[in-house]
C-alpha cells in the first residue's frame, strides 16, 4: 500500500509538471501573439487575454503542487533557527501537516458542497452556470484547477506520510 501512494504521488507529480510546462508554453505563445497583433497590426484578438490567463490559473495552481511534492515549498523560519533534534522534527512535521490539512480540507469541501450544503452551491456548480465571454466555454474548466491542485497536494502529503522523502534532487531522475 505505501510503495502505490508514493508511485500514484510520483506519477501524478510528473503528469502535472507536463501540464504545467503547457500551460507556461501557452501563456507564452498567446502574450506573444496579442503584442505582435496589437503592436504589428492594431488589432489583437480577443481571446489572447483569457487564455493567457487562465493558463496562468493552471500554472499557479500545478506549480504549488509541484512545490509541494519536491519540498521546495516555503519552509518558515528553516534558515534562521538550525535542524531540531529528531523529537522535535517530527513535531515540526506534524504541524506542518496540520497547517496543510487546515487550508486544503476546506477549500476542497467547499469546492463541492455549498455553504449551506448540497452540491448545487458548491463552487464548482456555480461555476459551471457561467461561460467566458470571449472564450464561449463554461468556466467550470478553468475552476476546476483548484480541487485538482488541491487533492494532488493532499494525495502528496499522504505520500510523505508514507514515506516518500522526495527533493529536488530526486525529482530529476524521475525523467
Amino acid at each position: 500500500m505505501r510503495h502505490l501512494i508514493i508511485s500514484t504521488s510520483d506519477r501524478l507529480h510528473l503528469a502535472m509538471r507536463r501540464v504545467a510546462v503547457f500551460a507556461v508554453c501557452l501563456m507564452f505563445l498567446t502574450v506573444v501573439v496579442q503584442i505582435i497583433a496589437r503592436y504589428v497590426f492594431s488589432s489583437p484578438p480577443v481571446w489572447t487575454e483569457d487564455v493567457a490567463r487562465y493558463a496562468m490559473v493552471w500554472t499557479g495552481l500545478l506549480g504549488a503542487t509541484l512545490s509541494f511534492k519536491t519540498q521546495s515549498d516555503a519552509v518558515l523560519m528553516q534558515s534562521v533557527f538550525p535542524d531540531p533534534p529528531h523529537i522535535l522534527a517530527a513535531f515540526a512535521k506534524a504541524v506542518q501537516s496540520a497547517a496543510v490539512l487546515t487550508f486544503i480540507l476546506p477549500v476542497i469541501y467547499f469546492c463541492f458542497i455549498g455553504l449551506r450544503g448540497g452540491f448545487a452551491k458548491g463552487y464548482l456548480a456555480r461555476q459551471s452556470g457561467l461561460t467566458a465571454d470571449t472564450l464561449g466555454i463554461p468556466m467550470v474548466w478553468i475552476s476546476v484547477a483548484v480541487p485538482l491542485s488541491m487533492i494532488i497536494i493532499l494525495i502528496h502529503l499522504v505520500a510523505r506520510w508514507a514515506g516518500d522523502d522526495t527533493s529536488e534532487n530526486t525529482t530529476t531522475q524521475i525523467d
